[in-house]
């Protein structure tokens, strides 16, 4: 196993955590693994090098939490060896979800911060969350309010850092001017939806974290399960498969020829397509960590080997192309006006 730290933290990291997501079952179709299968997992993957596991409370209403505390405390190895991430936001119960009551069990708001906190402490059992993060943007809150809280709970200890995922590149520079401002606890990573599939975080999202020092964790890095060659241009509904319930999230309309190289260079490296597409995302700048998920035990070892696939400047290049963005203004304004021209200084990049 590789470590980096989180962005420009101190804390060190595996580049590969293990996402819990799958544990418990009562998460739409994801949730289908069991406390026995879920320990059998987690073992695998401490002793696999995996110091790094990340969990939220919405996933199955806190039973995701519950057997992840369970299986690390089977492991018997002191708590300071896990970097434990967790997630506030979401509504944590079917009543809350619908809109129908239990109006503060949702948001970031002081109230539902605090309590939230304290509850996944219990359900992971542990004294304090390593990386505690934003799980979305909740505009009923003033952040102000959702900054005071998180940094209540730094003072406290039950919080060591701060994370962020799912905000938009102006809510996190405005979270981190204040945070500076009033001297509170920044963030120091955002988890992100980034794939060959689904790049839309390298507009603004990446070069953000890049500039101010943020540690970039990419979620769904095979994008719900279509790179990992079961989606084809021939079977794009493949049944059984996850999407055919859950058809999230989006990727970008070019996917199939990402696919097609992905197959040239798994039989090339005799490697899976899986472990190519997760080495991809680890040969990207500014990523500190990939979540990898599992419902199987063989899942999980496959996506383990990833971290030993390289691949040459030529064979990203050629994965990066099947998907590469266009432009948008101002950043193509932006490069071009800083951009050395010798031969044709009025030249438009290709846009």
């Amino acid at each position: 196993m590789l470590y980096s730290k989180l962005g420009d933290a101190g804390l060190k990291v595996s580049r590969l955590c293990f996402g819990t997501m799958t544990f418990g079952f009562k998460f739409r179709n994801i949730g289908a693994v069991g406390q026995d299968d879920a320990g059998k997992m987690v073992k695998k993957a401490y002793e696999s090098g995996i110091n790094f596991f990340d969990t939220a409370d919405i996933y199955s209403f806190g039973q995701s939490e519950e057997i992840l505390g369970n299986s690390l405390k089977k492991l018997k190895v002191p708590r300071e060896k896990f970097v434990i991430a967790t997630k506030v936001r979401s509504p944590l119960s079917e009543e809350a979800m619908s809109g129908a009551g239990d109006v503060n069990n949702a948001g970031l708001s002081r109230k539902h911060i605090i309590e939230a906190c304290n509850n996944s402490l219990k359900r992971l059992k542990t004294d304090y969350i390593d990386l505690y993060q934003v799980h979305g943007w909740d505009m009923s809150t003033a952040i102000e309010e959702t900054l005071n809280a998180l940094n209540d709970l730094v003072r406290q200890g039950k919080v060591l850092y701060l994370g962020v995922s799912n905000w938009t590149a102006r809510h996190i520079m405005k979270a981190l001017y204040l945070a500076k401002a009033g001297n509170l606890s920044r963030f120091i990573s955002l988890q992100a939806y980034y794939s060959l599939a689904g790049r839309d975080v390298e507009h603004e999202l990446l070069p953000l974290c890049k500039e101010e020092g943020l540690g970039v964790l990419p979620w769904s890095p095979l994008s719900g399960g279509f790179l990992t060659g079961k989606y084809t241009r021939e079977n794009p509904n493949p049944i059984g498969a996850r999407r055919s319930e859950f058809n999230f999230p989006p990727v970008d309309e070019r996917v199939y020829n990402a696919i097609d190289v992905l197959k040239e260079l798994s039989k090339e490296k005799n490697v899976s397509i899986p472990q190519i597409a997760l080495s991809w995302l680890l040969h990207q700048d500014g990523v500190s960590s990939v979540i990898i998920g599992a419902n199987k035990m063989p899942q999980l070892e496959d996506n383990l080997k990833s971290i030993d696939v390289k691949l040459t400047e030529d064979e990203l290049s050629r994965l990066s192309d099947t998907t590469a963005l266009k432009k948008l203004y101002p950043q193509w304004m932006v490069e071009w006006q800083n951009k050395r021209i010798s031969l044709d200084p009025g030249a438009l990049p290709h846009l």
